[in-house]
């Protein structure tokens, strides 16, 4: 069982990396699959003439414990925007936005500085164990 589960994950991995490079085809067939599966579910349901107040209770009970409901229906940024009290971007004045922008920038900036500081440190580590080297020898 290992070795499909690990040959479909690699699979998967080289689809995404392909299709991310292909947006638009990569939305037309994950639309067009969705529409499908959804189509079979429905088709199934009506087959089995699964009443439509059971299939409700089932499927919040279902969705419920999975921890999906919630997280489908309302989403992780609105539960965190809510937890830490911000409000919804559509409620933002455009001076918010614009000064999450900016702080957005400078943390960028920062990173990018910090990364070039390392970089040098990462040099005169390489020099340093290449005179330590020649000296042992």
């Amino acid at each position: 069982m290992r070795p499909i589960n690990h040959f479909f994950d690699h699979l998967e991995d080289k689809v995404r990396e392909w299709l991310s490079r292909h947006p638009f085809l990569y939305s037309l067939i994950g639309g067009v699959a969705i529409v499908l599966f959804w189509r079979g579910v429905w088709n199934t349901a009506d087959m089995l003439q699964v009443p439509d107040f059971w299939a409700g209770v089932a499927s919040v009970a279902v969705l419920g414990i999975s921890g999906l409901f919630v997280s489908f229906f309302i989403g992780d940024t609105i539960l965190i925007s809510g937890i830490k009290r911000e409000k919804k971007v559509i409620e933002k004045t455009e001076e918010e936005v614009r000064q999450e922008t900016n702080t957005i920038k400078n943390i960028e900036a920062d990173v990018a500085a910090e990364e070039t500081a390392l970089m040098h440190i990462r040099k005169e580590l390489s020099s340093i164990r290449r005179i330590m080297e020649e000296r042992a020898n």
